[in-house]
């Protein structure tokens, strides 16, 4: 991803729109969510992706989500993506990811996963379904996972939750439909990222 400062969120846009994708992505940025991410089950999401990067990709890194094949890996890399979120840890799309110079943060739920997704070279993980999950599994998993490697906690997370998973040993957050959902004005999309970014700071100490 880029070299400017990330906060440890990534903006989940699933259903989103083609048209609305580079309001939406400015409406983020200026909140300060740093990290889009178009999951690919979206309406013509290498469009939107696209038209993200145009908005706004000298201050933001995009990428896209529901990644699950080599094929889409390179056709992310064609408009110009940056990150890749898989829902499972495929050690061919991970090394398809590192190949072309993106990062790979794949989705894991037990250490055997966490292990295998980490030796084919992902670069952070996405515990997924972080509501079933845990914090009670999240620092089970913590415990034996290098202290290095950021990992991040997706699925049925919001911004009331972070702390209580910070504290469990999480580095960031993914946010779908606590951030966003289809049809959501910019304006809406926007005050709700400043009420994440604001549970952001506290729970990580950036306030």
């Amino acid at each position: 991803m880029s070299d400017f400062q990330h906060r440890n969120l990534i903006a989940i846009t699933r259903g989103i729109e083609p048209q609305d994708a580079a309001s939406i992505a400015m409406a983020y940025v200026e909140a300060g969510i740093t990290r889009i991410e178009v999951p690919l089950n979206s309406p013509t999401p290498f469009e939107s992706i696209a038209a993200m990067i145009a908005a706004v990709g000298d201050r933001a890194s995009i990428g896209a989500g529901t990644v699950l094949t080599v094929d889409q890996v390179k056709e992310l890399q064609s408009v110009g993506g940056q990150f890749v979120v898989s829902p499972n840890a495929n050690a061919s799309v991970i090394a398809a990811t590192k190949a072309a110079g993106m990062e790979s943060w794949p989705g894991v739920m037990t250490p055997t996963e966490c292990f295998a997704a980490l030796g084919a070279g992902a670069d952070g993980l996405k515990l997924f379904p972080a509501s079933l999950i845990g914090t009670d599994g999240v620092k089970a998993m913590r415990a034996v996972l290098p202290a290095s490697v950021p990992v991040y906690a997706v699925g049925g997370v919001a911004d009331g939750d972070f702390a209580a998973y910070a504290s469990a040993g999480c580095n960031g957050f993914g946010l779908g439909s606590s951030l966003y959902k289809p049809g959501l004005s910019s304006q809406d999309a926007g005050e709700k990222a400043l009420a994440a970014v604001a549970a952001h700071d506290e729970a990580f100490g950036w306030a």
